[in-house]
Parts: C-alpha cells; structure tokens; sequence
C-alpha cells in the first residue's frame, strides 16, 4: 500500500510581486515500510519538500495522499491532528525541553493527544528501552550525550505510532561514531515496519536509506537504489556540500 503518493506537487512562494517555484512537478510514491533518503544541493526544495510531506505546509498546485487521506484540502486543526497521529518528526537540534527528563519529553506527543498520565509514562517508557535507553528515563538533556538525546528524540516521534518517520538532517550535530549508532537504530526501526524519510545533504548518510531521491532546482533528477550513489558521477559535487536547501 501506497503511504505517500505525490503528483505532480508544485510550491511557489511570493516575494514582494515575484513569484519565485521551489517545487516544479514533484510526483513519487513511497509505500509502507521504505526507507527513503531524499537529497539535494542547497535550494534544490528538499527542506520545501519535507514541509509538504510532514503537513507543515501546503502544495500550490498538485495532489497529496498520506496514508490514504488528501492532505491539500485539510484545515489546519485537521493538519495538526494528521501531524500528531500520522507523522513523527526528528530534528537536527533534537528539540527537547531542558528542563523536563526523558520520559516526559518522550510522553510529550501523548499528553496533547489527551492521553492519561499513567498510560502517557507507561508508554514513553516502553519506547525509550525500544531506543536503548530503559535506564535515562529520569534524565534531563543535559545530563545525557548528543547521542542519547537523539535518540530520546527519536522515541518522542515514535511514542504515537505514526505511519511516517521524517528525520531531518538527523546526523548533522553528532560526531562519526555515534552517527553510525543512530543510522543503526533506524536501520532497527525499518526492519520493524517503519516507513522513513530522511532528508540528508550526506552521501555517507544517504547510503544508509534504501532509496534515494535527489532533487535539483525544484525537479526530481534521480530516484532509485540508494546503491546507485556508489556508481561514480552519481552524486553532484553540490549534493556534497553540508547545506540546507
């Protein structure tokens, strides 16, 4: 089954009384259970695009079905209630409240679900001993590594059960090491089931994915096996340039 059906999205912004594309055409599918990376060059629309997936945003022209509902069309009270049911979200600067331990950052999700307190710790720390860390659970982010932080991280985008994964430049403030730890874990993750998008300027990281989607100017240039980036002349010398686009 179809998670993510894109056709022929485009996203234009307005500046002043330019109209300037970041989007032109984009049409893919991902089903249950891929892993995808999607790559680009700074400006390329891969920061646009995750927008759009992760219903931040709204395509200007085009169609777009998560998990068998039109998102386009949706309110915003209907967007935010797709992002806390459908979507998990794991960010760069991991986004974690300093001053709450792991397992409330974890049960965050829950608590604006609705959900009891009692159920909310239960099952953040279920999730949390799923990510590895059954013994932080009382500890606050800065009582933990850059590591254990994304992945605490990372169990706050799982705590809901989500159809959707979406990690953002998930590797860019960790060391090589424990890079590899958390490209691992995810790893885990999609043998489980889980469908995965990550965005990535990173061959290295891209690698990991087991497709891989790379955009320039707005347009999708290449889609298929991640295997393919080991071919030489794959990967524009912009795409190796650690950018956000």
């Amino acid at each position: 089954m179809h998670t993510i059906v894109l056709s022929d999205v485009t996203k234009a912004y307005k500046m002043g009384t330019l109209e300037v594309p970041a989007l032109r055409g984009v049409s893919f599918t991902i089903d249950r259970g891929e892993y995808v990376a999607i790559m680009g060059p700074s400006g390329s629309g891969k920061s646009t695009l995750m927008n759009l997936i992760g219903c931040l945003d709204r395509p200007t022209t085009g169609r777009y079905v998560l998990d068998g509902v039109e998102v386009g069309t949706l309110d915003d009270n209907a967007l935010a209630q797709i992002r806390l049911k459908k979507l998990g979200f794991v960010f760069q600067g991991f986004n974690l409240l300093a001053r709450t331990n792991a397992i409330k950052n974890v049960a965050l999700p829950l608590f604006y679900a609705g959900r009891p307190l009692r159920e909310r710790d239960r099952t953040a720390e279920r999730i949390l001993a799923e990510v590895g860390l059954a013994d932080r659970g009382s500890h606050k982010p800065s009582e933990l590594s850059g590591g254990q932080q994304q992945r605490v991280a990372i169990a706050r985008a799982l705590v809901n059960d989500p159809a959707v994964l979406l990690a953002d430049e998930p590797t860019g403030n960790l060391d090589s090491t424990t890079s590899e730890e958390i490209m691992a874990l995810f790893r885990q993750l999609n043998a489980s089931g889980r469908t995965i998008i990550m965005v990535t300027h990173d061959p290295e990281v891209a690698r990991h994915a087991a497709r891989v989607i790379r955009l320039l100017d707005g347009e999708v240039v290449s889609d298929g096996p991640a295997g393919a980036l080991e071919k030489a002349g794959n990967v524009p010398l912009a795409a190796r340039a650690p950018a956000e686009g």
